[in-house]
């Protein structure tokens, strides 16, 4: 099932993150992550692995995260949803959450779900 969004806004999670701002994708070495990524520990996706998310409001690299979502990022066209995590309580614009998440976005079609 996929994420029940409404109830999931504004929860708090806590993960790690696997692809610090910086790194480069594992299979794409040509793609640089701009922004921290990583995943919700013990809650798992449609894809059977570890919830992924994006983690806004820090601008260097971290290795784990403590933070509340804010937003969720709708596949239209694979089966996992990305959710938009902030460390902080600043809600960042859609245009703002949009163009961070481009860079791997872009493969996909999708749209910003408050």
């Amino acid at each position: 099932m996929r994420t029940d969004y409404p109830n999931i806004i504004g929860k708090i999670v806590h993960g790690k993150i696997d692809r610090p701002l910086g790194s480069h994708h594992p299979r794409h070495p040509e793609m640089v992550y701009p922004i921290n990524y990583g995943y919700v520990e013990n809650v798992f996706a449609e894809d059977g692995a570890e919830q992924d998310i994006y983690l806004f409001g820090i601008n260097i690299p971290v290795e784990k995260f403590e933070g509340r979502v804010i937003a969720v990022y709708r596949r239209f066209d694979d089966i996992e949803d990305k959710w938009i995590v902030s460390l902080s309580d600043k809600n960042f614009s859609d245009e703002e959450i949009l163009k961070q998440i481009q860079f791997q976005e872009q493969y996909f079609h999708g749209e910003l779900l408050r």
